[in-house]
Formats: C-alpha cells, structure tokens, sequence
C-alpha cells in the first residue's frame, strides 16, 4: 500500500492518521514472516487509537452517520482480533502467516471506500462545524479521469 493525495480529505488531523494507517499496512505488507506477528500488532495499535479518536470527533459534534460508521470500525477490528489470534495459536505456520498477509491485502481494498464515503462525510462535517464550510483539497499529481477532462472542457465552451 502506498500513501497518494487522492486519500487527502481536508480535515488535517484526519488526513495524518490515514498517513499513518497506510504506512502500517505497507510496514505488514512488506514484512518477512519473522516479523508479520510484531507488523500486525502496530496495525492492531494503530487501528483502536485511530477509530477511537474518529468515534470521538463523531460522539463529540453529534455526527448523524455515528453509529453506521463505529459499527463499520467495530467489523474492521473484529477481523484484526481474529487473525491476532490464528497467529497467537502458530506464528510460524506459513498457512497463518499468509492470513496475516490476506488481511493487509484486505485493509488495503476496503481503506479507499471508507474514506472516500464515511471518512469523507466525517470531515466535510468537521470542517463544516469549524470554519463553516467544505473542506479544500489541493491534490497534486492526482490523475484525473476522462470524465474530469471532459467536466473541465465543458465548463470553458
């Protein structure tokens, strides 16, 4: 997994600890089997103190969207849970390892849609609350889809 500005969201705070969850995929990702059982648990580490503070944000500015996106968190670290314990059980078995690295393959499909879905509706809310409206997002180096070109061409006919 590796950070791009397409996972940027305006709400900085917000956009550090995805920073910082892609790099702990990346670390498991990149792991040798030795050290799979130590990379996981940092995703573990990670992933309660970055849900826990996006539940906080959301309890704390009454996000309508709360408790779809908690429970959408809870199912992310059941999974972690489940796969921690396979490794607890043979963290040398080369068939856990590979869940272990099925996990990470997972974490890095499914990050993009959360955050481009409930992620991004937590920050527009945030920024919202804050500074009265959306947040910017200055991406540089993002492709931009043939449907973009042609939004922008249409805009200066």
């Amino acid at each position: 997994m590796q950070w791009t500005e397409a996972y940027l969201l305006g709400y900085p705070a917000m956009d550090a600890t995805h920073r910082e969850f892609v790099d702990c995929v990346a670390a498991l990702q990149a792991a040798g089997n030795a050290d799979v059982l130590a990379r996981l648990d940092a995703v573990a580490t990670h992933l309660i103190e970055h849900f826990h503070q996006e539940e906080a944000w959301m309890a704390d500015s009454g996000f309508p969207a709360a408790q779809c996106h908690a429970d959408e968190h809870a199912a992310v670290l059941k999974s972690v849970r489940e796969v921690r314990a396979m490794l607890d059980d043979g963290a040398q078995d080369p068939a856990r390892v590979q869940v272990a690295r099925d996990l990470a393959a997972a974490l890095e499909n499914w990050f993009p849609g959360h955050a481009d879905y409930m992620d991004a509706a937590l920050s527009h809310w945030m920024s919202k609350r804050a500074h009265g409206g959306a947040p910017v997002v200055l991406r540089r180096g993002v492709a931009r889809t043939p449907e973009d070109s042609n939004v922008q061409e249409d805009c200066f006919k």
